[in-house]
């Protein structure tokens, strides 16, 4: 009985862990991904995790429930010393697999061929604290990770992106996968803005950032993971121009936006219900999912704060004050950047269209500040030069007046060459310093009784 109830347990645990593999509608790539995370943050090799789904599809729950000693046909005690001889070979060197711990075994005759399985040794050294997660863990070089909780509101905020549902909103009515976008404060766990776009680029973590910072004012940092749509030149500017502090996670350390990742896991709950609805487009989407959020978390308690209160209550009962800024710099702060020279028409190429700059900026390179929403009118700043507009470039039927060039750059006149006049002082200086290599001043005429 207590042998099927570990097993039981052992299963359970399993499921868990493959949960995010099971959605529907995964994409590969992602799938890919959660893989590798499930890999570091377990130390399970991806081999083992493809024997768990392929068990998990042909059997169900039972298949993931460990063999019991008669099905595997092996003795599971395992002696002291083989288990200490095998805890010395892990530490001679971390990354060696359990395979080879019990191969090197093996041709050292410690152990007989086949006496001990793979799977029991692993769990062993686990129970021990040598797994492959365990020996990682220690070799970072760094502390354990532990967890922490800023002090009050908007102190710092986390933001990720999850994977949605496939909508048939492509060309055609063809499916289409969306993608959610959240902003959540670390103090309170509430969540300050969220929403589902149909892309995946950086323009739907501007936007929904710019919704955020509407709402409820900046924080003071924020904190995000490593994709490239956090991990931007117009996110600098950004948060520079706002004055807010732009924080990223440590490369391999998915612990580190645990909070955030554990709200998307709460997020497929809402999934799983939205896929009853028969009417399924990208407003609909939304719609459903902020009335969820409103009932479903942002007013329901919340066992990670105190007195379990919910993280509505906590974000409003909060003392801290909200920052605002004027809306003239938050509008300046969601520009976006880029660099073009200018032509010797005094143009620049912007986004496959002309605008003219002038031609006193010919061979400059000038800074275009616009919205991505409308390129009709652009900004451009020069250092030394105060910031104008300029407009998209009409050619018309008739060319225009030729532009006159700027009095500083104009040619001036000169009567010569200064080069040349230069080149000939030093031709003259050359010829008199330079002495002849053989002299016949000093050589008798024929007939000289010298010669």
């Amino acid at each position: 009985m207590k042998d099927k109830q570990k097993a039981e347990e052992v299963a359970s645990r399993r499921v868990q862990l493959l949960s995010p593999l099971l959605a529907d509608g995964l994409d590969p790539a992602k799938a890919k991904e959660i893989k590798q995370q499930i890999c570091e943050q377990t130390g399970f090799s991806e081999r083992t995790l493809r024997r768990y789904l392929s068990n998990y599809k042909a059997q169900g729950f039972s298949g993931l429930k460990p063999k019991s000693k008669e099905q595997n046909g092996l003795n599971e005690a395992i002696p002291i010393g083989v288990i200490n001889e095998a805890i010395t070979l892990r530490r001679e060197v971390p990354g060696r697999s359990v395979s080879q711990i019990i191969q090197i075994m093996e041709w050292e005759g410690i152990i007989t061929a086949g006496q001990i399985a793979r799977s029991t040794l692993q769990e062993k050294l686990a129970q021990r604290g040598y797994s492959t997660r365990h020996m990682k863990m220690y070799a970072g070089g760094g502390i354990a990770a532990r967890r922490f909780q800023q002090s009050f509101r908007n102190k710092m905020w986390h933001s990720d992106i999850k994977f949605g549902p496939y909508l048939p909103i492509g060309p055609n009515g063809t499916l289409k996968q969306v993608y959610l976008v959240t902003f959540f404060d670390d103090a309170t766990r509430f969540v300050i803005h969220g929403e589902f776009y149909p892309s995946l680029d950086q323009i739907i973590v501007e936007d929904c950032f710019r919704q955020a910072i509407q709402k409820y004012g900046i924080p003071e940092s924020v904190y995000f993971d490593n994709g490239k749509q956090y991990r931007t030149k117009w996110m600098k500017r950004a948060c520079a121009k706002m004055g807010i502090r732009l924080m990223y996670a440590r490369p391999y350390s998915p612990e580190s936006t645990g909070k955030i990742e554990r709200f998307n896991r709460v997020v497929d709950s809402f999934l799983n219900e939205f896929t009853l609805e028969k009417t399924r487009t990208l407003d609909r989407l939304n719609q459903l999912f902020w009335i969820w959020l409103e009932e479903c978390y942002q007013n329901k308690p919340h066992s990670a704060l105190n007195n379990n209160i919910s993280p509505e209550n906590a974000f409003r009962i909060d003392i801290k004050a909200i920052k605002y800024i004027n809306p003239d710099i938050i509008t300046n702060a969601f520009l976006h950047f880029e660099e073009r020279k200018v032509d010797k028409a005094g143009c620049i190429s912007f986004e496959g269209k002309k605008y003219e700059i002038g031609v006193s900026f010919v061979g400059c390179k000038v800074a275009v500040i616009y919205d991505p929403a409308d390129t009709s009118e652009i900004t451009i700043e020069y250092e030394g030069h105060a910031a104008f507009k300029a407009r998209q470039l009409v050619i018309g039927e008739r060319t225009g007046k030729r532009p006159s060039l700027p009095e500083h750059i104009l040619p001036i006149e000169s009567q010569e060459s200064r080069l040349l006049k230069e080149a000939s002082k030093k031709n003259q200086q050359r010829k008199s310093i330079a002495a002849p290599a053989i002299s016949f001043s000093g050589i008798g005429k024929a007939g000289d009784v010298n010669v």
